[in-house]
């Protein structure tokens, strides 16, 4: 199996099971029981794990709560935010984009059905007007805020076009007016730089198994310097993560996310400019193979040195005249892993949300292919795949 399905989940990364299977076997005392050796030794790991994750990210690790995933903390953010601007008085106003990922939209729904407002902003469609495809413009979001606004949520990397917002922009908008800044960072993490302070975000959401970590580990940044950020939580129990998300740690994720975000981090440098190379390689062999294929997002390149349109790792294109789901299933029966769209929504009938907002029909929407490729893919994967993609599009195309 050729696997390019890498926003839906990455390989884990053997060095970071290595790190984990302590933890998993001989090493398995629980960290809330510090009462003895085993216990204390588990707490020293998730304490040493915090502050790696933190270092990772540009912060301090009294700013990290460990959750299950990014979903977890999405829902931790908006829903703790929520709770918080309810007992300053009133319902409140929630600010977000339309090609967020469902753990920030459903959410965001579930408080609006109870009276919150919501202005959900529409993107720069495909041909780019009003800005590059997928994106914002940080004064969109300035004159969508209004007195009551208490909470704005976007993705920085959208997981199914691969468009990075610009978010340091948008928080500057933001804080001028004095709500609170979410940014989903899931997929970011090993593709590009993420540092909270130079973003100017108030929460971030982390999934490990994004990264090359284990599945069901997370965090979440909750800023605490300067204008502390105040959350209530969702979870109540023993008072773990200071009260914010109660419930046994589980040390092997914890220990496995800190690894994972260390060798992201380590790995920008040399992974940056590889995985560029290997999906620019594959999007030249599907055009000059593929008669008609079309880009859905934004450009490939750069907007300025440093600043990235598009993760380096996505390619999402549409595939005319083939039908979406017959062309997925021809493609995994040859052996490649690839999707058209979201993993979180698979399951529904209904096309991607996120290319219905850049304009594309029902029809355009289901015959187009997402690619994410890891640091564990390769050259002769590339060449193979899109070998692959053209006879099996000319094939059904001949039908």
């Amino acid at each position: 199996m050729i696997y390019l399905d890498n926003h839906a989940t990455t390989r884990l990364d053997p060095r970071v099971l290595e790190a984990m299977l302590p933890w998993l076997t001989d090493r398995y005392g629980n960290a809330g029981s510090t009462t003895h050796e085993m216990g204390r030794e588990a707490r020293a790991a998730v304490d040493e794990a915090r502050v790696a994750f933190a270092t990772a990210i540009g912060a301090e690790s009294r700013e990290i709560v460990f959750t299950s995933g990014a979903t977890e903390s999405a829902n931790l953010a908006i829903l703790g935010a929520a709770s918080r601007a309810r007992e300053r008085g009133g319902a409140g106003h929630v600010v977000t984009l339309e090609t967020e990922h469902h753990a920030v939209l459903d959410p965001i729904e579930h408080l609006e059905r109870a009276g919150v407002a919501v202005t959900r902003l529409p993107v720069a469609g495909r041909h780019g007007t009003g800005g590059p495809p997928g994106r914002v413009s940080p004064r969109a979001v300035a004159a969508a805020l209004r007195p009551d606004t208490f909470l704005v949520s976007l993705l920085l990397a959208n997981n199914e076009i691969g468009v990075v917002q610009d978010v340091a922009a948008v928080a500057r908008e933001v804080r001028a007016h004095g709500a609170l800044l979410h940014v989903d960072c899931a997929q970011a993490l090993g593709r590009l730089p993420v540092a909270v302070d130079d973003l100017g975000v108030d929460l971030a959401s982390f999934s490990a198994h994004k990264f090359h970590g284990p599945k069901g580990s997370g965090a979440l940044y909750v800023r605490r310097r300067g204008r502390a950020v105040r959350l209530d939580p969702l979870v109540f129990g023993g008072g773990q993560e200071r009260g914010l998300r109660s419930g046994t740690l589980d040390v092997p994720a914890i220990v496995g996310l800190a690894a994972a975000a260390r060798l992201a981090v380590d790995g920008l440098v040399d992974e940056v400019p590889r995985m560029r190379d290997l999906r620019d390689r594959l999007w030249s062999r599907l055009v000059a193979d593929v008669p008609g294929l079309v880009l859905n997002g934004p450009p490939l390149d750069e907007q300025a040195p440093g600043t990235p349109l598009r993760l380096v790792n996505n390619l999402n294109v549409h595939v005319p005249g083939v039908d979406g789901q017959t062309l997925l299933a021809t493609l995994a029966d040859a052996g490649l892993a690839v999707s058209s769209g979201s993993a979180c929504s698979a399951e529904s009938p209904r096309p991607s949300h996120v290319l219905m907002a850049l304009g594309l029909t029902e029809d355009e929407a289901r015959s187009s292919l997402r690619f994410g490729l890891s640091r564990f893919t390769t050259a002769a994967e590339i060449d193979e795949a899109a070998a692959t993609i053209a006879a099996g599009v000319a094939r059904l195309r001949s039908l």
